[in-house]
């Protein structure tokens, strides 16, 4: 688990000092664009929320004497949502900055390039204390003893692989899983969340799609509401009409309507 240094002590570099990142590039657009979407969804689903933050590509400095491990995304929950002023934000997730919070979640997209996922970066996740660690092969063909995803829990300090490809996370009150859906204009597997009966949270163009369908339907209800009412207004007038025709001929007939009605 993550030691918790004295500033008095030992020298505690800032953010500003580090840097952002490891450095290396990805090898495939995929392995910002899944953790970007995910990012995208919570922005959403959680927009009341300014407790959490999720990193993309970003840093993570676990010990003022090493370098950073970056996963490709992460969730942290008790933290502030922003840092440093609306202007400003996080250039890394140092955690003597973060008052030692440590992300809950580490999700790792593997492409063509091996980065030790199953192995140094797990067990530097392990080391941190991160709850779950998830990894997900962004090409359909698995890896020798690997599954395309997998999700796996800390218990007792070691990673215990969960079942199944969406897993319930209660600490996090969401679902974390794959299937085959559209998003930046191309259709693959991605990763999603998902509430805790199974229901997919929808992506920001979903949420757009939904919101117009609302629209349209509402917009048909008012103009099937004005054409009820434009339908009981003619009916009302034809009503009237029989009636000040009917009232005339009595009259011609030298009767009263009022007095027989």
């Amino acid at each position: 688990m993550i030691t918790r240094y004295d500033a008095t002590t030992t020298y505690l570099p800032s953010a500003e000092e580090l840097p952002y990142s490891d450095g290396k590039p990805v090898d495939n657009e995929f392995q910002n664009l899944i953790p970007n979407l995910l990012q995208l969804i919570l922005s959403s689903a959680w927009k009341s929320r300014t407790d959490w933050f999720f990193g993309v590509d970003m840093g993570i400095y676990y010990h003022p004497q090493k370098p950073a491990v970056v996963p490709d995304g992460f969730l942290s929950l008790g933290v502030n949502r922003s840092k440093g002023g609306d202007d400003e934000g996080r250039s890394s997730y140092v955690l003597w900055e973060e008052n030692y919070v440590v992300p809950i979640l580490a999700i790792e997209t593997v492409s063509k390039t091996y980065g030790g996922e199953y192995e140094q970066k797990r067990d530097i996740y392990a080391q941190m204390g991160v709850l779950y660690y998830a990894v997900f092969l962004i090409k359909p063909k698995a890896r020798r003893g690997h599954q395309i995803f997998e999700i796996y829990r800390l218990v007792d300090g070691e990673y215990e692989l969960l079942p199944g490809d969406q897993v319930w996370m209660p600490e996090i009150g969401l679902a974390l899983g794959r299937e085959r859906g559209l998003y930046n204009h191309q259709v693959r597997n991605w990763l999603y969340w998902y509430d805790e009966s199974g229901r997919r949270l929808p992506t920001p163009q979903e949420e757009t799609e939904q919101e117009r369908q609302r629209a349209d339907m509402e917009k048909q209800r008012a103009e099937q509401e004005k054409q009820r009412a434009e339908q009981e207004k003619q009916r009302a007038d034809m009503e009237k009409q029989r009636a000040d025709r009917l009232a005339q001929k009595l009259r011609e007939l030298g009767l009263d309507p009022e007095e027989l009605s």
